[in-house]
Formats: C-alpha cells, sequence, structure tokens
C-alpha cells in the first residue's frame, strides 16, 4: 500500500526541506508527499511550525511559478501567492522528492476559486436569478475548462506523479464564505436549488441532452420566491426529482454529464503527461448529486477515486468503503484520506486497524491530513501504524 501525508508549501517553506521532508520519512514513514498546488482561503492553526501558530492563506492562490507563456491571452489564470516570495515550491519539492525516493502528488483545488471567480464572475455559476456565486468557478465555462487542463500541463514540469483533484465539480449554497448570513430559515429545498447553476453554458449542455435549461430556470425560481416569501412553504418538504415534472432531476442529470466530461478531459490531459488524475469526492455516496458527482461514470473517467475515512473506529472506515462499491466504484480504484489526530484516533492501534481495513479491502493508497495541521506526535503515530 502506497502511502503520502497532505502539507501546504508553507510548511516546506517555513521547516525548510530538511526538517519537512525528515518528519514525513523518518517520524511518519510515508513513501510519498502531496503538496497543494493551488489551494483556498483559509485559516488555520499549526502546532508544529517553528514561525507561525496561526496562518492565512490567500484565495485562490497557486503554489508554483506559472509559465507566463502558457497562459498569455488568458484570463484564467493561476496566480503565485505571496507567501512564496520569489521561490518555487513545487520545484523544490521536486528535486528532494526525487532525492530521496518519495512520489509527489499535486493536491490541486480546481472549481472553488474565489481570487478568478470575484475577478471574472462571467466564470462563476449562476443561480436561478443570474447571482453569481464569486466563489467558485463553472464547470460548464469553456474557459475554465481550458484552465483546468492546462493547469494540469503546468504541474507535470515538477515529475508529479498524480493529481489529486479538488473541487472538479459544483458545489452548493454553503460551501464556505466568511460571515455566510442565512437569519431566515431557508429550509432544505431552497438551499438546494439555490445551489443549481444556470448560466448560459450550463442551460445550453441541459439543451443538449433534450432538456429545456430556460423553462427549469422559470419553474426553480417560481418555487423559490414561494420560498423565500412563505415561511410555511419553506419548511414544506420537496422531492427534488419530482419538482418540475421532474424537468429539475433531469436538469441536474446533465449537469453531472459536465462534471464528467471534465474530469475526462483533466484525466486525459494528465495522462499524456505520464500521471493520473484521484478525483477527490469528500462528501461521499449518495450527498453528490447537486454537486454533479455520478460515481459509477467518473469512475470510468478518473484514473482513481479518493475520499475521506474520517471516522473514529475501523468499522466506520470500511462502511465508508463499501458505501463506494455499492455505486460503482472498487476498493481497487481508490485512495483514502484518514486523520491520524486524536479528533478520530486514540493512539497507533486505532490508526493501524483502519489502515488494516483499507488493505484488506485492496485500497492501494493511504494518505494521511495534515502535516502542518497535526502535532508532531501525530506525525509519530502515523509511522507507528505503518510499522
Amino acid at each position: 500500500m502506497e502511502s503520502s501525508v497532505l502539507a501546504f508549501a508553507t510548511d516546506l517553506l517555513d521547516e525548510g526541506a530538511d526538517a519537512f521532508f525528515g518528519n514525513l520519512t523518518d517520524r511518519a514513514g510515508v513513501g510519498g508527499v502531496t503538496l497543494a498546488s493551488v489551494y483556498h482561503e483559509a485559516r488555520d492553526v499549526l502546532p508544529h511550525n517553528p514561525r507561525r501558530v496561526v496562518q492565512y492563506l490567500e484565495p485562490g492562490a497557486a503554489y508554483f511559478r506559472p509559465d507566463p507563456a502558457r497562459w498569455a491571452g488568458r484570463r484564467l489564470a493561476p496566480e503565485p501567492s505571496t507567501a512564496i516570495g520569489d521561490r518555487d515550491p513545487f520545484a523544490e519539492a521536486a528535486e528532494q522528492a526525487e532525492r530521496r525516493g518519495l512520489k509527489l502528488h499535486a493536491w490541486t483545488v480546481f472549481c472553488h476559486n474565489d481570487r478568478l471567480g470575484f475577478r471574472h464572475p462571467d466564470c462563476a455559476p449562476a443561480n436561478a436569478f443570474g447571482d453569481r456565486s464569486r466563489t467558485e468557478l463553472c464547470p460548464a465555462n469553456p474557459e475554465v475548462r481550458e484552465y483546468a487542463t492546462t493547469l494540469v500541463g503546468e504541474l507535470a514540469r515538477y515529475g508529479v506523479d498524480a493529481i489529486r483533484a479538488e473541487s472538479l465539480h459544483f458545489h452548493g449554497l454553503r460551501h464556505g464564505y466568511h460571515h455566510e448570513r442565512y437569519f431566515e430559515e431557508l429550509g432544505p429545498t431552497a438551499e438546494a436549488l439555490l445551489g443549481i447553476c444556470f448560466c448560459d453554458h450550463c442551460r445550453a449542455a441541459a439543451t443538449a441532452h433534450g432538456v429545456d435549461g430556460d423553462e427549469v430556470r422559470r419553474a426553480v425560481r417560481e418555487e423559490l420566491r414561494e420560498r423565500l416569501t412563505d415561511e410555511r412553504r419553506a419548511a414544506e418538504p420537496a422531492a427534488l426529482d419530482a419538482l418540475a415534472g421532474g424537468a429539475v432531476a433531469e436538469y441536474l442529470d446533465a449537469a453531472a454529464r459536465t462534471v464528467t466530461a471534465l474530469a475526462a478531459e483533466v484525466a486525459e490531459a494528465a495522462e499524456q503527461h505520464g500521471m493520473r488524475l484521484t478525483f477527490m469526492d469528500g462528501a461521499g455516496p449518495g450527498k453528490g448529486w447537486l454537486s454533479g458527482i455520478d460515481l459509477p461514470t467518473l469512475a470510468k473517467a478518473a484514473h482513481q477515486i479518493e475520499t475521506l475515512g474520517y471516522a473514529k473506529t475501523p468499522q466506520a472506515v470500511r462502511e465508508k468503503v463499501a458505501a463506494f462499491a455499492l455505486h460503482g466504484v472498487r476498493p481497487e480504484e481508490m485512495a483514502v484520506i484518514l486523520r491520524p489526530m486524536a479528533s478520530d484516533c486514540d493512539g497507533p492501534d486505532n490508526l493501524a486497524a483502519k489502515i488494516e481495513v483499507l488493505r484488506s479491502l485492496g485500497v492501494p493508497e493511504v494518505e494521511f491530513y495534515h502535516y502542518g495541521l497535526m502535532r508532531l506526535s501525530s506525525m509519530d503515530r502515523i509511522g507507528a501504524a505503518l510499522r
């Protein structure tokens, strides 16, 4: 079983290569590092960082040095984080990983990019009223799709083994933005409907599959107006697959085909450069319909599906993997992320039992979250569990 630890470029820059890679190999004993290449805004507490305890990450920043020629004339382009200065952490990581016999994976957040969404709102999803979700990029937008495949080509320069693709899909209303406010109870139906994209590209994609996107938008807008106006209507449950005579469900199915096609394009771009594409589905089976995640087709489009095995017991981890098998994703086509911290593990035996569950099921890769966010004792826990 292959193993790696997810990390930020700032972990490498703050600690230095010897300490950073020493912890990975000598303490955690893993065979690779999964380094964030493009990442969203965040505020983190760093238990063992020698330079800071609280860190702010910039919105939608890149942690490598993009090739200007590759992005010439394009509106959507990665912008290096100010945190890396004039350095190239990916180049440094690639050199160190090769020297130490470790694999390097590029953890890449694609469509959750508030920097690019705010700068180019016409590339962001639009709800039924035309309001743009500026923390995201729309997977149906041609410029977004070109951005995604070009980004893969950039990362190939560093000898990356696999692209860990996070956010290569749509998002719901509550995906996370500071000071989000919902003072009136919207109800699950209204929240779900407010997260559906009705931009020109999504409506055209639906039309291409025989769904009248304009009519679905009209129906969703009317449903939302009723629920936003009437508190009693907001609380009434509704089956999304029954709204507008089933047209909303057909529209969401078309959105899923959009996501699968994008994943296939990105996987092909990765394969052309000798890399794999790992599609990250953090929510898990049965929860991704509104995000355009159709697991059986995505398992064929991507090289691998990755999910979060965050759980307190080995049995719960087993059930998570089994749920994917019921949705057409075999364990041998998966990677699973575990947390070694006390929130999930009470010691190395607990973590070792979870790893053994994955190994017995045939899962070929396990990753651990997250280098900078865990204590060094949790790194030791990984090493003891792997041994």
